[in-house]
């Protein structure tokens, strides 16, 4: 088995990597999906972000509001490392369970936006980086997801930097290009992470 960090900032494109890795038979483990489950509705990860952060977060649903839990928590240092202190272990457990469910020669790639800021990048035997230049991040943020540019800026600064993730890389994915040529550079990735099941 092949244990794969794969990380990227905010709106790098990191989602796509990990699809077509999938694509290509890797059991993909993605942090920002289990995010989603640990705090879904009935969770005890739910109940403890709502212990900590009060009625507010909680849409009429009955889910976690993310975008109203967004505006405190990234607006607020002491209080993102208290939301990140609820989930992260909770993310890490059911990651863990994923893994071990998967077969002896498997990729796995453990699909982890924050891996850099939560110093996990040792714990894997290959770490992937999914690259693009901060300006472009801002561009997608703005132009597709519709974020102001202050908002944009404050997801960024809030990462880890492009520098600090490239230092930690084994392969870097370069994501400025078409859809062709990314998928081109991951096949490329993953070659190279098979080989080493092979060896």
């Amino acid at each position: 088995m092949v244990r794969v960090g794969l990380t990227g900032g905010v709106a790098s494109g990191k989602s796509t990597v990990s699809a077509l890795l999938a694509e290509r038979g890797a059991v993909v483990v993605d942090a920002d999906l289990l995010a989603r489950e640990v705090v879904a509705p009935g969770t005890d990860g739910l109940a403890a972000v709502l212990a900590e952060f009060g009625p507010e977060v909680l849409a009429e649903d009955g889910s976690l509001d993310r975008a109203a839990l967004g505006a405190v928590v990234f607006a607020d240092e002491s209080r993102r490392r208290a939301l990140e202190a609820i989930i992260h272990p909770r993310v890490r457990a059911a990651g863990a369970a994923l893994e071990a469910a998967a077969t002896g020669d498997a990729i796995v790639v453990h699909d982890i936006p924050l891996l850099v800021e939560t110093g996990q990048a040792e714990l894997f035997d290959v770490v992937v980086v999914v690259d693009v230049p901060v300006e472009e991040q801002l561009r997608r943020m703005v132009g597709l997801r519709g974020m102001t540019e202050a908002d944009a800026r404050a997801r960024v600064a809030a990462q880890a930097s492009r520098e600090q993730r490239l230092a930690v890389a084994d392969h870097v994915i370069d994501n400025t290009g078409d859809l062709e040529q990314l998928r081109a550079r991951v096949d490329e990735v993953y070659d190279a992470l098979r080989a080493r099941t092979d060896a």
